[in-house]
């Protein structure tokens, strides 16, 4: 890969990271993610506000974070449009409730129009609490400032 390339790549990466972490949910959720070719890594503190009766984290917030993982993956391939996920299955292993979460995504099968992904959520023990996969196609939406993709 040239130089140019190469920093064009890097500057959609970053680009990425930015959009994400500007969003409004993440206001709530604070996390930090790190995008590079075909991967992406998502961190989300642990907090009360995130667990259900129970007390642990809500299986929502796997879903989101395994989602979001695999979602950047994808997108990391992709600098032209937003990638819409078109189904997502999620496996629940294990409680947590202190610590923070880290979920890791990495593409698994890139086609012509539709892409999978796959993701795994770990404890702040490096346990595997949860992991996930799903499809991804190319939407119609164009990335850009008006997205936070700046």
């Amino acid at each position: 890969m040239e130089n140019s390339e190469a920093d064009s790549q890097e500057s959609h990466y970053r680009k990425l990271e930015r959009m994400y972490l500007s969003a409004p949910l993440n206001d709530f959720y604070r996390p930090t993610i790190r995008v590079e070719r075909g991967r992406s890594e998502i961190t989300i503190p642990v907090e009360e506000a995130l667990f259900h009766a129970a007390g642990a984290v809500h299986g929502s917030v796997y879903f989101k974070m395994l989602d979001d993982a695999a979602w950047f993956a994808v997108n990391s391939l992709l600098t032209d449009a937003f990638v819409l996920t078109t189904t997502f299955t999620v496996y629940l292993t294990r409680p947590v409730a202190s610590g923070a979460l880290r979920s890791v995504g990495h593409v698994v099968n890139e086609g012509r129009t539709r892409w999978v992904a796959e993701a795994v959520v770990y404890d702040a023990e490096d346990r595997e609490i949860g992991r996930g996969s799903g499809s991804f196609v190319k939407s119609g939406r164009r990335l850009g400032p008006d997205l936070g993709y700046e």
